[in-house]
């Protein structure tokens, strides 16, 4: 196990939610699952703890029940290749669940992600503080981050 991990607290979809997010992403996996035993507060049998792995990030889920939820006080920032990757994990990961902005969304489980293009961040922290001011405001307009449209803004002048 690494040496830190992130935790998420679901209410009782801990086992499904780690199977969605390992449907979603390549070299993922389910780790081990445990389950409640007679000492409770949960049903004997039914699931506690999935430990799983996305892009090899090892996470832990936890059926804890409803007295915590998500906020976007926390999110998971993916760093995307390109515009086809950004595109394929906004579809799947917004599916049931919302949009926000700038790159930011929640999934069907109320958990916020980032998804952003690496090229993104030449494209605001440009030497050239013109591009990098136009880049920023076209990147504030946005719910899914759309590379291209970013990189116009910044060129023109």
């Amino acid at each position: 196990m690494q040496k830190i991990t992130t935790f998420l607290w679901f209410d009782n979809q801990a086992e499904e939610a780690a199977k969605f997010y390992i449907s979603i992403f390549k070299n993922s996996r389910i780790i081990s699952i445990s389950h409640y035993g007679e000492a409770g507060p949960r049903p004997a049998g039914s699931v506690l703890t999935v430990n799983f792995q996305l892009e090899g990030q090892e996470f832990i889920a936890l059926n804890g029940g409803p007295e915590f939820k998500f906020t976007e006080a926390i999110s998971l920032f993916v760093d995307c290749a390109d515009q086809a990757e950004v595109d394929e994990l906004w579809s799947r990961l917004t599916a049931g669940g919302e949009e926000s902005m700038c790159g930011w969304l929640k999934d069907k489980y109320g958990l916020s992600w980032q998804i952003v293009p690496r090229q993104l961040f030449d494209l605001i922290n440009s030497p050239d503080a013109e591009k990098s001011r136009r880049a920023t405001e076209a990147m504030f307009q946005m719910r899914k981050i759309d590379l291209e449209r970013i990189r116009r803004a910044s060129e023109q002048g």
